[in-house]
């Protein structure tokens, strides 16, 4: 039975929108947090669109639960990673021009660079995740960064047609979980998952976490933010 992990970025873009204060990213978190969730996700990106650095800081101070801190391995941003000390790091490709994270981390043809940040994070205590496509190659690659844990991108398997593709990628991420764990990975799972197709991913044997936001986020707008993630942790469970 996966655990959750609930990505707070949203509740930022809504701030953010209007320049003010409102909604509080840190409030949302604890909520999150007593309505039961296992961590939270939070992405400090190159350009600042939603969570910033003052954020970063005071979750590190007030979560109770773990702070996933996803990141690219830019080097302002791992130098930030540095000071903020979450307990885990998720490493993420970044694209200025995109409105979420579109596909994995190229661990193939990075190795070298995410080798250095995994550690530099490591060195510091931090748990490194890499999140990638669920492609042996991309497999083997982050084996030889020495991360952790990987995070499967499921986003093909979110945005999948028709039910018969659907069930191919649930095949391929089922098979990729299978062989990380051969691999020595601890393996979680997130992107583009809610409450229509999260069930048949949380059956997936061996994956630990999964990290949802955006339809958290979204469903909160009508049920509120305990309802909503315990009727997400009602569909894993």
């Amino acid at each position: 039975m996966p655990k959750l992990g609930v990505n707070i970025d949203h509740v930022a873009t809504l701030r953010q929108a209007r320049g003010g204060v409102e909604p509080e990213p840190v409030l949302a978190a604890s909520l999150c947090e007593a309505a039961g969730c296992d961590s939270i996700v939070s992405h400090l990106r190159e350009d600042r669109r939603h969570i910033n650095e003052e954020d970063l800081y005071i979750l590190r101070k007030t979560v109770r639960t773990r702070l996933n801190m996803e990141m690219s391995i830019a080097k302002e941003i791992v130098n930030i990673a540095l000071k903020v000390k979450p307990d885990e790091a998720t490493l993420v490709p970044e694209r200025r021009k995109e409105l979420t994270t579109e596909g994995g981390l190229d661990c193939v043809r990075y190795g070298r660079e995410v080798s250095g940040v995994v550690r530099r994070l490591r060195k510091k205590g931090i748990v490194v995740s890499l999140f990638i496509d669920a492609d042996k190659k991309q497999i083997n690659a982050a084996v030889k960064t020495g991360s952790e844990f990987i995070e499967l991108h499921t986003g093909e398997y979110a945005n999948a047609k028709d039910g018969r593709e659907r069930q191919a990628q649930l095949k391929k991420l089922a098979g990729a979980t299978e062989y990380a764990i051969r691999s020595g990975l601890r393996v979680n799972a997130g992107h583009g998952l809610n409450y229509s197709n999260v069930s048949a991913v949380a059956k997936l044997e061996g994956i630990e976490e999964l990290n949802i936001g955006h339809s958290i986020i979204s469903r909160a707008v009508f049920v509120g933010l305990d309802r909503a993630v315990k009727e997400m942790l009602g569909l894993i469970r």
